[in-house]
């Protein structure tokens, strides 16, 4: 690996940075709409609940909890996670600031996974009896959190394709091409970043051993494809990956 490479990722959590408003918040353009006035920015903020530290490794809620707040994802980054009754678990998505988790129990009132921080996180708790009141009065705010389930429809999408169809390269050439567009959108760098999950992890969720995973890494390394030192990433063929993601790649 060479020395000088430099990686662009996320700061360390700095407690003594954070403030109380959302408007102060450098992730809410991704959780809430643009444009929201000053008066109803001031009502948001009135129902956010705690802002919640959950260390490396722990659960943010267990499968079967009732629902009561969703979780807007301020600092770091969780796995999701069912456990079979044999005890095996199946990871079904990783997420990261600017995301809500949670969104799984709206309709049954019970969380259907376990949702755990995959490094030091915070989370913003908001209370969803009371955002649905709000949803009343600000319009722009209901739109905003229809576009977001959506989203996350076509993410499960996406992610059943990945498991069905995808050759194993494909699958981790998408798994690394969709990281890096949800880095961008947050203002880092979209062709360096660091994995916050492990490789068992990351083969657990496309459906490939470990050793897929490190042969696969091997494998676009020496295609002069990417770059690798312990869990750094450097897309060096960014626009090669994603063809070959899309299963268009000569």
């Amino acid at each position: 690996m060479n020395p000088t490479l430099s990686f662009s990722s996320p700061p360390p959590l700095n407690v003594s940075a954070l403030r109380a408003s959302c408007s102060a918040c450098s992730m809410h353009q991704l959780c809430l709409p643009m444009g929201l006035g000053e008066s109803d920015m001031q009502k948001l903020d009135q129902i956010i609940g705690r802002r919640r530290k959950v260390p490396k490794e722990s659960l943010l809620y267990r499968m079967d909890d009732p629902f009561i707040n969703l979780y807007a994802i301020r600092l770091g980054h969780f796995k999701t996670y069912q456990v079979s009754a044999g005890g095996e678990q199946q990871i079904t998505g990783f997420q990261m600031a600017g995301e809500l988790l949670g969104m799984d129990a709206i309709s049954t009132d019970r969380h259907h996974c376990d949702a755990m921080a995959l490094e030091d996180s915070e989370v913003c708790e908001i209370p969803f009896g009371r955002l649905e009141e709000l949803f009343g009065t600000i319009p722009t705010l209901l739109h905003h959190f229809h576009r977001m389930m959506s989203r996350e429809i076509t993410r499960e999408q996406n992610a059943m394709l990945l498991l069905g169809n995808m050759r194993a390269e494909q699958r981790f050439a998408a798994f690394l091409v969709n990281l890096a567009s949800r880095y961008s959108a947050r203002g880092y760098s979209s062709t360096s970043f660091q994995l916050r999950m492990s490789r068992e992890e990351i083969g657990n969720y496309l459906g490939l051993t470990i050793e897929s995973i490190s042969r696969l890494l091997s494998r676009l390394k020496k295609q002069g494809l990417i770059r690798v030192a312990n869990r750094e990433i450097e897309l060096l063929e960014p626009d090669h990956l994603r063809a070959m993601a899309a299963g268009t790649e000569h």
